[in-house]
């Protein structure tokens, strides 16, 4: 419509990647309208989709419902960080998706909740029947291929099938390889075979063979079987209409199967196939079910390729019939269950802390070097490892593993705290930072100067420096890993350390 701009894929914006850096942006993405952010969008939309589903819901059931007290669940991507959700649950709740029901309700914005479209995927897939063939402690991956993208992601399941619950195994991810990007390289193709013909590159024309192919043949093309069939594609201009040479033929622009499968289908296929490798090879152990979800999983082309590559190495490679509905009907399950099935986080690896601590007997005998006498005369040792979490450690999301500490100041300027942190992938129990391969994570330096015990300790001189105890605590979940300082049982500050994707 004049006067009107298309906007369309500005989910996108809100990718880790992208927020942590705009350089980041997929270049792919349009351009979002002048004076309008990524979020402003989102409340938009949100905004005319509620008011749609109120509506639908009200004619569904023949009466006006209490939407306003209704609980709320948005999905989000597999690969976005806290940032992320927080900006989509803030959009939401601008949106109006909660509001608060009646006087005194000052819990409402509870009632909205958000969850991982994987993990959403994967209650709905864990109650069906290829999902039934697996026994406790087996493990499956779902592939949620939606429209933006592609989302990966693995879990075992623990306890009795009965009472299902399962875990997630290793850092979810993700990339912008949907099938929306079939749609993108199909108008690049077409732009390039009518580059002689404009009359049929305009917009309307455009958008005209992006929906034919979106609507009919994305879905049902076959691949190499394919190869020597003529996809045919009506022109919506009238004019120029005949070229046999570019495949103009009587108003029609006629692509044969091998272009299409070359120049469309494979770089984003072989993408997906990629990632579904890698995840593999970050888990390190055998996968007995891949199940395919979300509208992409349609695809007769990426389950085949799916199926050709790793049915040797994977014993399930299934497809619910559902599949392109599955992430909202097992959201919607988990809304009504009350209660998370995915419920714990299994640590890809270990986080450790190198740390000087008081010389025990085991370090005179072992690694007398590193044994040094402080300031206070009391002997040190230095390049002692302290686990915060061990590789393969079952956590529960939200739950903080915490762990004492104290630091020894010479004075009240004397107040940061230099936390070196360390990764391992390594199944051993190390002591010292000479046992094994770590990898170092970053420097986390943790301000003490605002917790009273240190406050008035640097109130009062000490010649002889003081000590302040706290505990530092690691919490993680499938895409980031955070830090946080607590002091009497209270949070007093937090960091993200570690973007697992």
């Amino acid at each position: 419509m004049p006067g009107t701009i298309r906007c369309e894929w500005f989910k996108l914006f809100l990718e880790p990647r992208a927020l942590r850096d705009e350089s980041a942006v997929d270049p792919r993405l349009p351009q979002l309208p002048p004076g309008k952010t990524a979020m402003n969008l989102i409340v938009d939309f949100l905004s005319c989709l509620w008011e749609y589903a109120k509506e639908e819901i009200t004619r569904e059931i023949g009466a006006v419902a209490d939407l306003n007290s209704a609980d709320v669940l948005v999905t989000c991507p597999a690969a976005w960080d806290a940032k992320g959700c927080d900006l989509m649950r803030a959009a939401a709740i601008e949106a109006g998706l909660v509001q608060s029901a009646r006087a005194g309700d000052i819990n409402w914005r509870d009632r909205l909740r958000i969850i991982t479209e994987p993990e959403a995927a994967a209650v709905h897939c864990a109650r069906l029947t290829d999902l039934h063939k697996l026994r406790p402690s087996q493990n499956f991956m779902i592939c949620d291929a939606g429209g933006g993208t592609v989302d990966l992601a693995c879990y075992k399941i623990i306890g009795q099938m009965a009472n299902l619950e399962i875990a997630e195994m290793c850092a979810r991810s993700g990339a912008n390889c949907g099938s929306l990007f079939l749609d993108l390289r199909f108008r690049e193709l077409v732009r390039t075979l009518l580059a002689d013909h404009p009359a049929h590159l305009d917009a309307a024309s455009l958008a005209y063979f992006m929906h034919s192919f979106s609507q009919t043949d994305k879905l049902a093309f076959r691949g190499e079987i394919d190869d020597d069939t003529y996809f045919h594609f009506t022109c919506f201009n009238v004019q120029d209409p005949h070229d046999p040479s570019v495949g103009l033929i009587n108003g029609e622009l006629a692509i044969p199967g091998n272009l299409i499968r070359r120049e469309v289908f494979d770089p984003v296929v072989n993408q997906v196939l990629d990632m579904i490798e890698e995840q593999s090879r970050k888990l390190e152990q055998r996968i007995d079910a891949l199940l395919l979800v979300g509208g992409f999983a349609g695809s007769e082309y990426l389950f085949r390729m799916v199926e050709e590559k790793f049915s040797g190495k994977i014993k399930v490679i299934a497809r619910p019939s559902d599949a392109d509905t599955a992430t909202v009907r097992g959201a919607a399950q988990y809304g009504l269950a009350r209660k998370s099935v995915v419920s714990t986080v299994i640590a890809p690896r270990s986080y450790i802390m190198k740390v000087k601590l008081p010389a025990e007997p085991e370090d005179w005998l072992k690694r007398p070097a590193y044994i040094r006498e402080n300031s206070a005369s009391v002997p040190i040792c230095e390049n002692r490892l302290q686990y915060l979490v061990f590789k393969g450690a079952i956590l529960r999301k939200g739950q903080r593993v915490k762990t004492k500490f104290c630091k020894f100041s010479q004075n009240g300027q004397d107040c940061n705290f230099v936390a070196v942190l360390f990764t391992s992938e390594s199944d051993k129990m190390m002591r010292y930072t000479d046992e094994g391969e770590t990898m170092e994570l970053c420097k986390w330096t943790v301000d003490l100067s605002t917790l009273p015990t240190f406050q008035r300790n640097a109130s009062i001189p000490q010649p002889n420096g003081f000590y302040t105890e706290f505990e530092l605590g690691l919490e993680m979940d499938s895409a980031e890993v955070r830090g946080v300082l607590f002091y009497e049982g209270q949070e007093w500050s937090r960091v993200v350390f570690d973007f697992l994707n």
